[in-house]
């Protein structure tokens, strides 16, 4: 019977041909000083590039070392669910392959985690990105933390250590829309942040642009609060008492000789408000109902094509 190793590292490969071999040599080294039972799986989410051919050259190279093709791109959070659902670990590191999640700190992580905590999280010190991405960050987590009720550091990321138990817990939800940090949130189990050096990317740059982060903020919120349905109904609410009060006024105007002349203009702007608003609702409602949609489908989250050294 094999041996189950002591810790599993996941980490999705997108556009990583060129760091996929640090990734491993660093990641692999830094293991070494906690134990020799682990195991590295690296989930090719298929990346145009060359990165599954770099992941093969690794698992041939160490049995350690496990790969795992998926039929097309399903995205970031689904390809990590992947490697999750096939981690055997008694704990579970989650890291991006980008580097810049620095793998030495995982003894730092697994010694806290020692400690007696489920979770231990990373949070990033002087985080190593440009103006921009910084500030898509914080409007992603200040729509999130808005939207959801919860309370996000942008500083923490996916980079981690996590207890077999947590990793079981995660793979029982089946959404269709997952992100990995709001539903650990939801898992409830005794967590706890250290700070960790932030790394410069090593290659490339990233494929989060920022219409792509708002898109997954919104798509979070979505999935995880019906806040914004709630948020309908008040406008709606708001805006029937607003109604109801201009249609008295304009009644005890009218009878009062104060409106000779009906305004054409006020007529046009609240037709123009109104019907806006109502699309507004509309839309809000619709975006709940494509995600009842996608759910009620049953469709697999992620559809592995070739899987090495399991």
């Amino acid at each position: 019977m094999e041996k189950r190793p002591l810790i599993s590292v996941v980490s999705p490969v997108y556009r990583g041909e060129k760091m996929v071999a640090q990734l491993v040599q660093r990641t692999a080294a830094s293991l070494r000083t906690i134990t020799p039972d682990y195991e590295i799986i690296l989930v090719n989410d298929a990346s145009p590039d060359g990165s599954w051919t770099e992941i093969m050259k690794a698992c041939r190279a160490d049995i350690r070392v496990k790969g795992i093709n998926l039929s097309r791109n399903f995205g970031q959070h689904s390809a990590l669910s992947a490697g999750l659902a096939n981690a055997t670990g008694a704990w579970v590191v989650v890291m991006d392959c980008d580097l810049q999640d620095r793998p030495e700190e995982i003894p730092a992580l697994y010694a806290k985690a020692q400690e007696g905590w489920d979770m231990v999280r990373a949070r990033r010190v002087n985080k190593q990105f440009g103006f921009f991405k910084k500030l898509s960050s914080r409007l992603y987590h200040g729509i999130f933390d808005w939207l959801s009720g919860q309370k996000t550091d942008p500083a923490i990321g996916n980079f981690g250590i996590y207890s077999a138990a947590v990793i079981a817990e995660f793979n029982k939800m089946p959404e269709y829309s997952r992100t990995f940090e709001s539903l650990l949130n939801y898992l409830g189990f005794s967590s706890v942040c250290i700070d960790v050096e932030h790394a410069p990317r090593a290659e490339g740059k990233s494929s989060y642009s920022f219409s792509k982060l708002l898109s997954v903020s919104l798509n979070a919120s979505i999935s995880n609060t019906n806040k914004p349905l709630r948020m309908a109904v008040g406008l709606g609410l708001g805006m029937s008492v607003l109604s109801f009060c201009l249609a008295l006024y304009n009644v005890i105007a009218k009878l009062a000789g104060i409106i000779t002349i009906q305004g054409y203009t006020t007529a046009v702007f609240s037709i123009w408000f109104v019907g806006g608003l109502i699309l507004l609702i509309v839309g809000i409602t619709g975006l709940y109902i494509g995600k009842i949609f996608d759910q009620t489908k049953g469709r697999q989250v992620y559809i592995i094509k070739d899987k090495i050294n399991f």
